[in-house]
C-alpha cells in the first residue's frame, strides 16, 4: 500500500468516527466513555495522518 491510499484509507476512518461521535453525542443514552474513546482513536488517526503528509 501507497503511502498515499494509506492517508486516504485514515481520512475514511476519520470521517467515519467524526460521524459515530456526532450519533453518539445526539443519543441521550450515549456513554460519555464510549465518546471520549471514539475522540481518542480520532486524535490518533488525525496525528498519523500528519505525520505521513510530512514525511
Amino acid at each position: 500500500m501507497t503511502v498515499s491510499a494509506h492517508i486516504q484509507q485514515l481520512r475514511r476512518k476519520h470521517q467515519s468516527l467524526a460521524a459515530e461521535v456526532e450519533a453518539a453525542q445526539r443519543s441521550p443514552s450515549a456513554d460519555p466513555l464510549t465518546i471520549a474513546d471514539m475522540k481518542k482513536q480520532k486524535l490518533k488517526i488525525k496525528e498519523e495522518i500528519s505525520r505521513l503528509s510530512m514525511a
